[in-house]
Formats: C-alpha cells, structure tokens, sequence
C-alpha cells in the first residue's frame, strides 16, 4: 500500500516551473551558468572572501606592473592592484544590473499588463509612447541623460549608479512592456479569464490571481537575459565616460582607464573584459536555458 500512494505521489502532475526545473536539472549549460553567477555574485557580496586589498590604494612606483606572485592581474596605470579591483568592481556591475532589471521588469510588465487587459485607448496611448523610446538609439539617449543629470557638478557614489540605473530603465522598459502587452492579450482571451469574469470576479483579481501567474514566464525569460545585457551596457557606458566613474569602481571603469595605455600594459584590459565577458554570457545562457525549459515547444 505504502509503494502504491508513493508511485502516485511520484507520478503527480507537475505545473510549469515545475516541468522547467525538471528539464533545468538535466541541462550541463543551466549548471555551468549557474556556477559562474554564484561565483559573481559571491565576490559581489562578500569580496572580502577573495581579496584583502584596498582597491584604492595607489602606488605610482608600481605603474603598470605585470602579473606576478605579489598581484596575480598586475597594476594599473596608477599602481593599482588589478585583481583586488576586479574583485571588487563585481559589487557596482552587478548591482547596476539587478536594479536596473528590477526597475525594467517591474514598470514596464505592470505597464504592459493593465494595456493589454485594458486595451482601447490605454493600449493605443502606452504603445504609441513606448514606440517614441524604442525609436531613441540607446547610446544617445543615454548621453542625454547622464549629461544632463550630470549637470550639477561631483556626485557621490550612491548618485552615480543611481543616475545609470535610472538611465538604462528609461530606455529598456518598453521590450518589458510589449512582451508583457501580448502575453496578456493572448491570455485575456482563454476561458479561465472568461470563467473567473462570469463569475463575477473584479478586474483586479483576473489580473493577479489568474493572468499574472500564466504571463510571467515570457517577462521572466527576459529578464535573465537583460539582467547580462545591462551589465554590459553598464561597462559601454562607462567606456565612453559617461557612466559610472570614480570614486566608484567597476569593471566598466577600469576598462576605460586601460584603454589609453593598451599596448604597454594590455594586462589591464585583458583582466576586466574577461570578467565581464564571462558574466554576460552566463546570464546569456541561463536566459536560453530558462526559455527552453519553459517553453514546451523547444523541449
């Protein structure tokens, strides 16, 4: 008796992110994403564990130093420890890259959600806006705005990232916001939405308690891969000198500051943009490896 309630238990259907994480657990590129982000976002949050190092203690005797025992990444053009500043710039790139994710997904799926429930003029205004942001190339759009916020004169670190996080969640929300718009216009249209709303149910309960459970999947597919992409934008932004800057480090700025000394002492680039590299590809991969476990047709 106790094998045949255990085969039935064992043999329960499962729901989506079920069905995903069973696919997941089988993939070899979802483990190796998984690790290479857990070993970021580990140095992100406690960089103490892999170096003890000031990274802003300068030395100009030791000006573009290769890679020894003493500093495994060499020195920079100010004598700083590459290593210890690699270690520690994870924290603002990929702080950077959550919120501004977070901010991405959170207006611009709510945006899509209540446009494509709503439709009518709702949909019509918020697509006709959403359309004058995506026809703004990101690059300008950013320059525009970090001068701008920049305007002021010095600004402190929290300052800093908070004015690139505002600025790439200006010009990245509408791909939040359409995928969400025609999840939600395709699930509006299935008969649990139209049995929830027969049977009397508010308009703000269809939405939370029945289409935002089956829409999420698509906008969270997204944001996995978005979240890779604005750290890069971070470091483009940062290359060109409008992104982040000192007294912040990140991998974006010690890039910029490698770029004028490349062929004496390539080391300084080299360390950075493989870190950066490496990150960006991980959330690429996990983003492709979430979108194939749930989407039934690419199993």
């Amino acid at each position: 008796m106790t094998d045949q309630v255990a085969a039935l238990v064992a043999e329960r259907p499962r729901g989506l992110f079920g069905d995903a994480w069973h696919a997941l657990r089988r993939r070899p590129l979802f483990w190796v994403s998984v690790s290479l982000i857990l070993l970021v976002l580990l140095m992100a949050a406690f960089p103490g564990l892999f170096s003890s190092g000031d990274p802003n203690a300068a030395d100009l005797s030791r000006s573009r130093g290769a890679p020894s025992s003493a500093a495994w990444f060499g020195y920079d053009n100010q004598g700083y420890d590459i290593y210890t500043r690699v270690v520690h710039g994870a924290r603002a790139s990929i702080v950077v890259g959550l919120l501004a994710t977070a901010g991405v997904v959170l207006v611009g799926a709510t945006i899509g959600m209540l446009a494509g429930f709503y439709g009518g003029w709702l949909d019509a205004v918020v697509s006709r806006i959403a359309d004058v942001f995506v026809g703004v190339p990101f690059v300008l759009g950013a320059i525009v705005i970090l001068t701008t916020l920049n305007a002021g004169g010095d600004a402190g670190p929290v300052r800093i990232v908070a004015q690139v996080v505002l600025s790439i969640s200006v010009l990245s929300w509408p791909v939040a916001m359409r995928i969400m718009r025609s999840t939600a216009i395709a699930a509006k249209q299935q008969d649990y939405v139209k049995a929830a709303r027969a049977l009397g149910a508010s308009s703000g309960r269809i939405i939370g308690k029945h289409m935002l459970p089956n829409c999420v999947a698509p906008v969270l597919v997204y944001s996995t891969i978005a979240l890779g992409a604005f750290i890069g934008a971070e470091a483009t932004l940062s290359y060109l000198g409008i992104g982040l800057r000192q007294p912040v480090v990140s991998w974006g700025v010690m890039i910029n500051s490698a770029k004028d000394y490349l062929r004496v002492a390539p080391h300084a680039l080299l360390f950075p943009a493989g870190f950066l590299t490496a990150t960006v590809l991980a959330f690429v991969m996990l983003g492709d490896a979430v979108r194939e476990a749930l989407d039934p047709k690419l199993r």
